[in-house]
């Protein structure tokens, strides 16, 4: 293992130290980023190669070749604190512990607790390149938070996450296990509006060979689903991320369809197999199992009619689904009276669109 040091000036800041490394090269504003850019990204409690800083900094956006990363790292690990272990290629970079770090290194503890939450919470939501080109704020944020910190804001930012919780409204579930690399080439897809080649199973078992325009992703509890177009298909369906057996982003980019919108798919009730029908519903049901409808209502237009005999007589206007179905049931005997009556007026959306499919 090699380690590198600046010898006489160790004890400046890392920031006044790069016009003088910039100097090896054309004192150019973009080779200054590019430097700043790979500091960055090199971590502490773990090394990084020059062909994952160059996965890393391409994600971002600044398309550099693999060599140019390598002579930057050559460079830096020359002048800085960093560690380059050259037991085996390729060879790794890591801080050293004691080391001071760019703008990274001095995340307040509300920006650390921020970028751990996100890092937790929307791993599934955020472009997976993106995700990764965060690879430095995230490892910088879960250094801030560590057990051994001594800061008290830190040390208490530290203990939020252990004092909100997202619960479950149903029965909690283990998450179905996603193939290697499907999201990522799911998510590149999405993000980019490109074609999806994919090998998928559906539940009932049958495998097909598809290519997809892949139009939302949606976290449905433990699940993972895109909402898609099959080539030579107006109507979108549902895919279980969790069933595609493999996945390739297609080098072939599509116009996004202008009237396709994810908020009006979810609201439409199409991820709790509904066909966006609205309905008049109205039941009774007993006063300690309707108790919370009254804090937290089916729609704005609910109406709630207590009853001398101990029942609430509920009546909104919703979407009518089997998840609604499924909800209604949930209640046993302590609801009766169910009525579903179509709403005047109601236009089909899928005599424009098609009828959409559920493959959950």
């Amino acid at each position: 293992m090699v380690l590198f040091k600046a010898k006489a000036v160790l004890n400046v800041p890392p920031f006044k130290l790069l016009p003088a490394l910039m100097s090896q090269r054309p004192d150019t504003l973009e080779t200054v980023l590019l430097a700043v850019e790979i500091l960055r990204r090199i971590p502490r409690s773990r090394k990084i190669t020059a062909s994952e800083l160059h996965q890393q900094l391409k994600d971002a956006g600044m398309e550099r070749s693999p060599r140019t990363i390598q002579r930057q790292l050559e460079m830096l690990s020359s002048h800085f604190e960093i560690e380059r272990d050259e037991r085996s290629k390729p060879y790794g970079y890591r801080w050293l512990e004691r080391a001071p770090s760019l703008a990274v290194a001095h995340l307040t503890p509300h920006e650390s607790l921020l970028l751990r939450l996100a890092e937790e919470h929307l791993k599934h939501l955020l472009p997976t390149r993106l995700m990764q080109s965060m690879e430095g704020f995230f490892s910088q944020a879960r250094r801030n938070l560590g057990d051994d910190t001594d800061n008290h804001k830190l040390r208490l930012a530290r203990e939020w996450p252990r004092k909100v919780r997202v619960v479950a409204t149903s029965q909690p579930l283990i998450p179905p296990s996603i193939r290697p690399g499907v999201l990522e080439e799911v998510s590149e897809a999405l993000y980019a509006n490109r074609w999806l080649e994919l090998d998928y199973r559906n539940a009932a078992g049958k495998r097909s060979q598809i290519n997809v325009m892949p139009l939302g992703l949606a976290q449905q509890g433990p699940r993972l689903y895109l909402v898609c177009r099959y080539e030579g298909f107006d109507n979108e369906r549902s895919l279980a991320l969790h069933r595609i057996r493999k996945a390739r982003a297609s080098a072939l980019s599509f116009e996004r369809p202008a009237e396709f919108d994810l908020q009006r798919y979810d609201d439409d009730g199409r991820f709790g197999f509904g066909e966006g029908q609205k309905i008049n519903l109205s039941f009774r049901v007993k006063q300690a199992a309707g108790q919370h409808l009254l804090e937290t209502p089916l729609s704005k237009d609910q109406l709630v009619k207590e009853t001398a005999d101990g029942w609430l007589k509920i009546s909104a206007i919703v979407v009518d689904s089997a998840m609604l179905e499924w909800w209604l049931r949930g209640f046993g005997d302590n609801v009766e009276d169910i009525q579903r009556e179509p709403v005047a007026g109601w236009v089909d959306s899928d005599s424009l669109s098609g009828a959409m499919t559920h493959d959950k």
